[in-house]
């Protein structure tokens, strides 16, 4: 297979750099990635200048650009591959429950699947990183299987990989998206006091059994299906009577 890869980290991020490691073994890869970290960009295009990417060695160009700039460019813009899969991560960090939301990870693989492709996004999930060689096996197995798969065309994997030995991951769970308590509060900037930081993600709320907080903390690799149809279809009647009533 032919795949791209990309990530929110930056193209010389230890987590993409494992990624091909483990891909490069099998197929052919293609690393379109930003050229620094643009982590919780979420689908953010970049709109209002051009976009220059720029050739760092034999199929990899980073770009001063977001992850769904990234993987848009080359789908659709400056590459003429054929491509079979998109990939990106490694991500550096869980992307759990409401994480996705933000996640420039995620969004890439969902920028690949809005262009036709099957999409799938890792992370290793945890803040100290130590074990990205066990996410690199276990994409590389999944990747593996990826065309064995009866997925519908409109599908992203979301995958977290526990930070720890490759031995000591206890299997895989398909698994929901569990939840996060609101986030925490701004922080005001040291230096000055007109200017904030956003807070730290939310605690777990919702990491029970079936969950993909649930699958980490238990040391399985949490593989979760996602879709992109944002419509609440059980209240379209709800709605429905109430615009009736404003009329």
């Amino acid at each position: 297979m032919k795949i791209l890869i990309s990530n929110d980290d930056g193209y010389q991020s230890e987590g993409i750099k494992v990624l091909v490691k483990y891909l490069a073994k099998d197929h052919e890869v293609v690393v379109v990635a930003p050229n620094e970290n643009k982590s919780a960009s979420s689908s953010s295009l970049t709109l209002n200048r051009a976009l220059k990417p720029i050739k760092i060695d034999t199929n990899i160009y980073s770009i001063d650009a977001t992850p769904s700039d990234c993987v848009h460019l080359a789908l659709c813009g400056f590459l003429d591959d054929e491509f079979d899969l998109v990939v990106t991560g490694i991500n550096f960090g869980a992307n759990l429950g409401d994480d996705v939301i933000y996640s420039g990870t995620v969004a890439g693989a969902i920028e690949g699947r809005f262009l036709g492709l099957p999409s799938i996004a890792i992370s290793l999930a945890s803040w100290e990183g130590k074990n990205f060689e066990s996410a690199g096996r276990v994409i590389s197995q999944i990747v593996s299987q990826i065309h064995t798969s009866q997925l519908s065309h409109d599908t992203v994997l979301n995958v977290n990989v526990p930070d720890v030995a490759y031995e000591d991951i206890k299997g895989f769970q398909t698994t929901r998206l569990g939840k996060r308590h609101m986030s925490e509060a701004s922080i005001q900037d040291k230096d000055d006091s007109n200017a904030y930081w956003i807070g730290e993600n939310g605690k777990e709320a919702d990491n029970g059994v079936g969950t993909d907080f649930h699958a980490i903390a238990n040391n399985y690799v949490s593989v979760t299906p996602l879709q992109i149809d944002l419509t609440k279809y059980n209240e379209i009647d709800t709605v429905s009577v109430w615009l009736d009533q404003i009329k």
